[in-house]
């Protein structure tokens, strides 16, 4: 569980793409205790370069520029598998008022005649909703295969960190559920103090990396305080998501999170690494013991994050209230993870 730390370690992850096993797991080494210890930090030593950090902001602002009519031609209430323009109000998280934001939403690029996709067994997958702008598709598109190539170097440190063989992920791997966000966080004076631009929460997928440009992230310690985690010069922010917080029995903490009322302009590209749809995740035996017994039921993976999405954008709780949209079996509530449901839970 999350400690009461105050601030953020900073993490060299460079020598991941070292040939030298050891050099890889004192990276690793790292890795595991700031996950053991809050949930959160920030890495460095990445290759992905500012230009291509850069491209992907220019696209960026050029969209959300446009006026709201342009923008909702790709809907993403529109979409086969949750792509595409996400406007102002369509989110709200446990217990929050909407989320002041716009967003757009990009997944794993999938062809339509996938078998995955003709089955419609996996909600996520399928052809993302691009909007008619080719430098916007090759820009983002460019940076999700970027990002997902880190995020494989980072699934292979987390398993090092657990002791677990290198490349143990990597069998849940082969067309992950992965999003990517890009969100826009527009700034007025005339908001309401409460009004959050992401209500807390925790992510639901395995792990976040994150690219904002403006503060406004802040990270619940063990004591229930919300600290800073403010932008850091060519740094990404890592959290852990739901998933490894199950696998591991709590071992890594997914820490809840939120973005409070922006006092600027602020875009945030949040990358969730996510594994296979029918990925069954569920205490691993060396996290469980006597003393230790599991806390977490089994839960296929696409489920979870699906049923989670669910329950908080506007265009799928429509579908659920009137009957053309099921939740799965095992659904758990909003915010069942991370410290607000531990606080939640104690007598």
């Amino acid at each position: 569980m999350a400690t009461a730390f105050t601030q953020l370690p900073i993490l060299d992850i460079s020598n991941l793409y070292s040939s030298d096993i050891g050099k890889r797991r004192a990276v690793a080494h790292e890795m595991g205790a700031a996950s053991r210890d809050s949930g959160f930090f920030y890495v460095v030593g990445h290759p992905i370069s500012r230009q291509r950090r850069d491209d992907l902001l220019a696209v960026t602002k050029a969209f959300f520029a446009q006026p709201l009519e342009q923008k909702m031609a790709c809907y993403i209430g529109k979409s086969s598998n949750h792509s595409g323009y996400v406007p102002q109000g369509e989110e709200s998280f446990y217990g929050s008022k909407p989320d002041r934001k716009e967003a757009f939403d990009i997944s794993l690029d999938v062809s339509a005649d996938d078998p995955d996709v003709i089955a419609a067994t996996t909600p996520f997958l399928g052809p993302v909703q691009w909007p008619d702008d080719a430098a916007f598709r090759t820009a983002v598109a460019a940076y999700y295969a970027e990002v997902a190539e880190l995020a494989r170097k980072l699934f292979a440190g987390f398993a090092l960190a657990l002791d677990m063989p290198e490349d143990w992920f990597e069998a849940h791997l082969t067309k992950p559920a992965s999003q990517l966000r890009l969100i826009h966080y527009p700034f007025t004076t005339d908001a309401p103090v409460d009004e959050p631009g992401i209500g807390a929460h925790t992510d639901y997928e395995c792990f976040t990396i994150l690219l904002p440009t403006a503060p406004g992230l802040e990270v619940m310690n063990g004591l229930g305080e919300w600290i800073d985690a403010p932008p850091m010069p060519d740094a990404f922010v890592i959290n852990i998501g739901d998933m490894i917080e199950a696998w591991t029995n709590g071992t890594f903490a997914a820490t809840s999170h939120r973005v409070r009322k922006v006092g600027e302009e602020r875009y945030s590209f949040p990358y969730f690494a996510s594994c296979d749809y029918h990925t069954m995740v569920a205490p691993l035996d060396q996290f469980v013991s006597p003393a230790n017994p599991a806390k977490y039921p089994p839960m296929v993976a696409g489920d979870h994050l699906f049923a989670q999405t669910a329950q908080t954008f506007e265009y799928l709780k429509r579908r659920l209230a009137d009957g053309t949209l099921k939740l799965p079996d095992s659904s758990m509530a909003l915010s069942s993870f991370g410290q607000e449901a531990r606080q939640r839970q104690t007598p």
